[in-house]
């Protein structure tokens, strides 16, 4: 038994010693003179000579150890073959696919560049046929691409639709005059007519007032309700309105991320899959005026998921920061304002979302309500005799100076801050309900611009009150504060007066009612 063992330890020693031998010679150092296994026959000669030397003295348990190490070393040696075999396999398998890819990558842009010749004999036809008319054919003016450079540059940009915005401004001058002695008074007014005499929408003046208002306080509007109250309707006649269509992007239940707002990149086509909410947010870039992005039905997903970075990008503090990285990577034929494969954010865009309220939705939560204007449409307009009314292009640096000048005409009276710091300090302690400086900062914006529209100061303060504040009750057991909120009702008379804040009473008999 001892001697089938010294036999078995000589043999691996020997068989490692040949096997580093041969992995140093063979692997690590090809070029120092001898490769592969050395001395194979001697060495094969070496292990048969220690078994003829060693196998007389085995003795029957020797020869079994004997057998049963063969045989493990034939399964190992089989097993190492059997994974090699797997391996090489499946790196063929590999290798085909990617080569598959490949040609079928090539093969499209082979076909794309095929459709662009056709394409250019199509026109070389064309304008034989029409010299043979005696027509010449249109020639582009000098500076302006031509119809087969626009479509070659969409061709080879991973960003069609993008390179498509660049060719159609290409040149173009975007400036837009003043509208001389415009107030945000005149614009409400203007809108209001404009939606009645124009397009048979009904809005009351103080419904105009809080969108204006609104915009100029935030960038993210949230308009809430039932079904058919003209939710939709509103940013699209404002769009109208302001000669600059708003872009409606209808918003699917299974967004879940950001690639379902911008689109995302397709690694097989080479290519940029762009939503139009994209196409729309890089087209405002150009223009000069007020331009409006509509997520339509925003609740269907839920907000915080899919309009998560730009719920973070609108709240830095310098507008310099809000950009959008699309893609890593930088190509010579991405869009002409691509800055190192992101777009920025421009200050002249707003987002508008709709919400109706029913089983098929999700709450919006805090964070998004806390970031936005919200308005609350709870029946349809009543038709009035509206005066004709034209659209009117106001660029938009003249509408934010209004906006600007407004919160220096209009500041919020220390009085009216003071009273709703003790009408904070109340809710907080019936209520344990407190709100942050981001709707104190939005109130100090929304009343400034709302009493330059035409309101009042309190009415614009009821508004933030009742929107910002007020919205948070509909979370707690109310069922158990009805003398908290007769008690609220009493404070606002206290520190308001009577027969204000009719938005606020409204809402707190409504809930004191239901419970």
């Amino acid at each position: 038994m001892s001697v089938y063992f010294n036999y078995l330890g000589k043999l691996l020693i020997q068989f490692f010693r040949d096997f580093g031998a041969f992995f140093y010679h063979a692997i690590v150092c090809p070029w120092g003179g001898s490769s592969g296994w050395p001395n194979i026959g001697y060495n094969f000669k070496l292990y048969n000579d220690y078994l003829k030397a060693y196998s007389p003295e085995f003795g029957p348990l020797g020869w079994i150890f004997f057998v049963l190490f063969a045989l493990i070393f034939i399964g190992l040696i089989g097993g190492i073959g059997y994974g090699l075999f797997l391996l090489i396999r499946k790196y063929i398998k590999f290798a085909r696919t990617e080569f598959d890819k490949d040609a079928l990558r090539k093969q499209v842009e082979r076909l794309n560049y095929e459709l662009y010749d056709m394409m250019k004999e199509r026109d070389k036809i064309l304008e034989l046929k029409m010299k043979s008319l005696g027509i010449d054919g249109k020639r582009p003016p000098e500076g302006e691409a031509s119809e087969e450079e626009q479509t070659i540059d969409e061709i080879q940009s991973r960003f069609p639709k993008l390179s498509h915005v660049d060719n159609e401004y290409n040149g173009k001058d975007m400036s837009l005059p003043e509208v001389p002695d415009l107030t945000l008074a005149q614009v409400c007014e203007n809108f209001r007519n404009f939606a009645a005499s124009q397009m048979g929408l009904y809005y009351t003046i103080d419904t105009i007032r809080h969108v204006i208002a609104g915009i100029g306080a935030a960038k993210i509007v949230i308009l809430e309700g039932i079904s058919g109250t003209g939710k939709t309707s509103m940013p699209y006649a404002l769009g109208k309105f302001l000669k600059n269509d708003a872009n409606i992007c209808s918003v699917q239940p299974n967004w879940k991320d950001r690639s379902e707002l911008l689109g995302y990149y397709n690694e097989f086509t080479k290519k940029f899959n762009e939503s139009e909410f994209l196409r729309a947010l890089y087209t405002s870039i150009y223009r000069k005026d007020t331009n409006i992005i509509v997520l339509d039905e925003m609740n269907l997903a839920r907000v915080e998921y899919y309009f998560a970075e730009f719920l973070s990008i609108l709240e830095m503090p310098n507008p310099n920061e809000w950009n959008i990285e699309l893609i890593g990577s930088r190509d010579p034929h991405d869009p002409k304002l691509f800055k190192n494969g992101k777009i920025k954010v421009p200050q002249n865009v707003f987002f508008f979302g709709t919400a109706n309220n029913d089983d098929s939705t999700f709450t919006i939560s805090d964070k998004v309500y806390d970031r936005a204007i919200c308005l609350f449409f709870d029946n349809k307009g009543i038709a009035f005799e509206a005066p004709f009314q034209g659209p009117m292009e106001i660029p938009y640096e003249q509408l934010q100076h209004l906006f600007d000048e407004a919160l220096e005409k209009f500041p919020v009276s220390e009085k009216t801050l003071e009273n709703f710091a003790l009408l904070d300090d109340f809710v907080i302690k019936k209520f344990r309900l407190a709100f942050g400086n981001r709707i104190l900062k939005q109130l100090k914006q929304f009343v400034p611009c709302f009493v330059a529209c035409g309101g009042t100061e309190l009415d614009g303060i009821d508004f933030i009150f009742t929107n910002k504040i007020l919205k948070k009750f509909e979370s707690l057991n109310i069922g158990f504060l009805k003398q908290e909120l007769k008690e609220l009702n009493q404070m606002l008379d206290k520190l308001f007066g009577t027969n204000t804040f009719p938005m606020a009473r409204s809402f707190i008999d409504r809930m004191i009612r239901m419970n």
